[in-house]
């Protein structure tokens, strides 16, 4: 069964002014769209290889692509419009048990959000940070992925896109404030119903 491009769950410049339009075009359309054709291409070929060599060859693309189309589908979903701009619940993180969780990993919400940007913005050339949790131990975690790897040791609760095409046609180079903005369309709703899921508490 192919694999196709999600729509996003809302406009392309519902996450302005924090994510420009273009750049949300270009990054869904574009970029997205190239992950999901390039493991199409990859699945047909593996589905023909005939020796442990040809399939072996395609374990590459398969990682890159493949992981580039789950955590793409994964972030669209893990942003809203901002409440800031009385667009959305973006950026809002409500009294429950994300919360008591994250509070009880990092101190606050604050001290979360520093936490994350610092261990994020620490990424050498592309991938992506995550909060994740640990299954084992179930508390929350920060951790990284290089390039378009999943997130496979920790059950993923929110995903941001370090990536420059995530952000460079308007923060440049400065990944830090970009970090910073991004906080303000993070759609903690979405991420508290991962958190429960990963729990094992009933699907919201």
């Amino acid at each position: 069964m192919s694999n196709t491009l999600p729509d996003l769950p809302y406009a392309y410049d519902a996450l302005e002014p924090f994510i420009s339009r273009q750049i949300m075009e270009l990054h869904h359309k574009k970029h997205h769209q190239t992950y999901v054709n390039a493991l199409n291409a990859a699945e047909a070929a593996y589905a023909k290889a005939a020796t442990p060599k040809e399939r072996i060859a395609l374990q590459a693309a398969l990682k890159f692509n493949g992981g580039g189309h789950i955590n793409h589908s994964l972030f669209w979903k893990n942003m809203a419009p901002a409440a800031s701009e009385k667009k959305g619940n973006g950026g809002v993180l409500k009294d429950g048990p994300l919360k008591t969780a994250i509070e009880s990993a990092f101190g606050s919400l604050d001290n979360f959000k520093k936490e994350f940007n610092t261990t994020t913005a620490a990424i050498q050339g592309s991938g992506w940070g995550w909060l994740g949790l640990n299954p084992s131990t179930k508390r929350l975690e920060i951790v990284t992925t290089a390039n378009q790897d999943p997130l496979l040791t920790h059950v993923p609760i929110i995903g941001v896109d370090v990536w420059e095409h995530a952000f460079y046609l308007q923060y440049l180079n400065v990944k830090a404030d970009y970090l910073n903005a991004i906080w303000s369309v993070i759609n903690f709703e979405e991420a508290e119903k991962r958190f429960l899921e990963g729990n094992g508490a009933s699907k919201l």
